[in-house]
């Protein structure tokens, strides 16, 4: 032990921290302290959060019964207004026209009305609207009318895109409101004649609010309150209102704390079905459903916890942490000579036995990373030459020299002079002072570069068309990228068919991807030919007829992604050939 410790000191330890094994004496105290902690925290947690699951269920079972009841009672209206719309006196009123209704067919209407809801308890009042707004009403007086709201269509919308179906709201729709103020459930809907099938007419049935009152009664619960969504107090507790707030309507049922004289207690909160009506319940936190019987089993386990923490802790000093201050003073040895040697010491057990086996294959993996990684980037660098070799062939200074001599001869110095400045333009963008990645926009302007020298050899044979995207322009791309892909478009495609053709370069960012095409006019290729050029296998013997310079454009962009998937390839013999590069976009890859 005390030879591990000196160990320990003098090759992890420079300066005197302590030692693996008092630190592990200390964790062990700290971790019972932590768990004692922890086990009366969670206690607590658990004692609430049972105490709050039994207020839930209990709240959760009250307010799906009282919204059950109130749904099947607003059910019940909806099936009487539709029983009223059928009644004789109230279709021919209706259908008549609007010089043959007076006040005797209007009171025959209404009785008619009254016929059908004096049969059931709870309507206050039922208003019929012709579609030129003549009204029949029950218990008309005890109601005040906004005639201006009447005459406009702002409250009539949301019934009449019911098609004819229920609409509930509250208040009649605020087009009339009781003389005291009494609060309203209101079912409406738009009134269509059974053989026409023509909308002629508009129903507000007001439903007391003593219904919800009596039912209240009958279940025994005073502890609910009944409101609109809007806030107001429809039935129950009105002390409860106040309590309300729109945020608690989350599609199901809500719960929250809120105090009352102090007292911590349960707001449960739930719409009824999709109607303008929410029932609220407040309840307070008892003594039922505290798991006793868990918190005894809790405390046993606690006390088990701290007598095998003891055991544990002795054991690992013995059997672990000395052996692991061995094992790591050899590897902190290998570390400071600087080389990634494999290590020999001796082990106590099977286990730390493996560890020893799993550094020592860690470092075989890193070397063989090391040198993959090395062989990786001299194939890129070997690639990057290979197209700096297909790009500054002597016969392509030669043809353009030779070029803008033939056009001094013919056109005088001014077109050499515009000549030999579109050739310094694109070897100074072609080079880009030694940069592997450069913008997309610079990529592109060396291609216009080398089209418009190649436009000089061969004239009006080739056409260019661009489609860039705004924001493509600044995306980071590896150097030379669709140059080759251009030249091979050239010699390859519109040169070998004999007649003028079209390049069209474009570019999307699609998610966090850009996609650039190159497209030609060209002979196409073949599906071998395809399949050739997306070979991942190198050829050495690969020459300009064999579209070197595609090929290792691709195998560049394949190890600048990591994967090969980053090219798709269309053609059609005698059509056209388009080729697609898939680049990855991140927030760095933006200049």
């Amino acid at each position: 032990m005390g030879k591990a410790l000196s160990l320990s000191k003098s090759v992890n330890n420079p300066r005197g921290k302590v030692s693996l094994s008092s630190s592990l004496k200390k964790g062990i105290l700290g971790l019972i302290f932590v768990v004692t902690i922890s086990f009366l925290i969670s206690t607590y947690f658990i004692v609430d959060k049972e105490q709050k699951n039994y207020a839930y269920r209990e709240s959760e079972s009250v307010i799906k019964t009282l919204s059950s009841n109130i749904f099947s009672d607003i059910r019940k209206y909806k099936e009487l207004s539709r029983i009223i719309m059928t009644e004789d006196r109230l279709v021919r009123f209706l259908r008549a026209d609007e010089q043959s209704v007076d006040i005797g067919m209007i009171n025959d209407a209404r009785y008619g009305v009254m016929d059908v809801i004096n049969v059931t308890e709870g309507v206050d009042c039922v208003m019929i609207f012709r579609e030129d707004m003549i009204m029949v009403a029950t218990n008309r007086f005890t109601y005040k009318y906004d005639y201006d709201l009447m005459n406009s269509d702002a409250w009539r919308k949301d019934i009449y895109d019911g098609k004819g179906s229920t609409i509930v709201s509250l208040n009649s729709n605020n087009v009339a409101a009781k003389l005291d103020n009494r609060p309203l459930v209101t079912i409406g809907r738009a009134i269509y004649d059974i053989d026409s099938q023509e909308r002629n007419g508009l129903m507000l049935m007001n439903i007391s609010t003593g219904v919800f009152e009596k039912m209240l009664a009958q279940l025994g619960y005073k502890d609910i309150c009944i409101i609109g969504d809007d806030g107001t107090f429809l039935a129950g507790n009105s002390d409860y209102a106040r309590l309300f707030d729109p945020a608690l309507l989350t599609g199901g049922i809500s719960f929250t704390d809120v105090r009352i004289d102090n007292e911590k207690m349960l707001l449960s909160c739930s719409r009824v079905s999709d109607y303008p009506i929410v029932v609220m319940k407040v309840s307070p936190y008892g003594t039922e459903g505290i798991p006793f019987r868990i918190v005894y089993i809790l405390l046993v386990l606690l006390l088990i916890f701290m007598a095998m923490a003891s055991f544990v802790g002795g054991f690992i000093r013995r059997n672990i942490t000395d052996p692991v201050l061995k094992l790591s003073a050899s590897m902190d040895k290998n570390i400071r000579s600087g080389d990634l040697e494999k290590i020999d010491v001796d082990m106590p057990s099977t286990e730390l036995e493996m560890l020893k086996g799993d550094y020592n294959s860690l470092i075989d993996h890193v070397n063989e990373l090391i040198d993959t990684l090395i062989d990786k980037e001299k194939t890129l660098q070997r690639a990057e030459m290979r197209v700096l070799q297909e790009q500054i062939k002597p016969h392509f200074l030669y043809n353009s020299i030779e070029t803008i001599g033939f056009m001094a001869l013919d056109a005088g110095a001014g077109n050499v002079h515009d000549a030999l400045e579109t050739l310094g333009s694109f070897y100074r963008n072609f080079l880009s002072k030694g940069d592997r990645e450069i913008p997309l926009s610079r990529e592109v302007w060396i291609v216009k570069d080398y089209l418009a020298l190649q436009k000089l050899r061969y004239g009006d044979i080739i056409n260019d068309e661009y489609d860039i995207a705004e924001d493509t322009l600044q995306i980071v791309v590896p150097k030379l990228i669709l140059q080759p892909l251009v030249e091979n478009s050239i010699y390859h495609g519109i040169r070998q068919k004999g007649e003028n053709g079209t390049i069209r370069i474009s570019s999307r960012k699609i998610g966090d991807e850009l996609h650039l095409y190159v497209r030609d006019t060209g002979v196409g290729m073949s599906q071998e030919e395809i399949r050739d050029i997306l070979s991942t296998e190198n050829n050495e013997n690969r020459s300009e007829a064999d579209s070197f310079g595609l090929w290792g454009t691709i195998q560049r962009i394949r190890i600048f992604e990591g994967r090969d998937d980053i090219v798709r390839i269309e053609s059609e013999i005698g059509e056209y050939t388009q080729i697609e590069f898939i680049i990855g976009v991140s927030a760095q890859a933006y200049l």
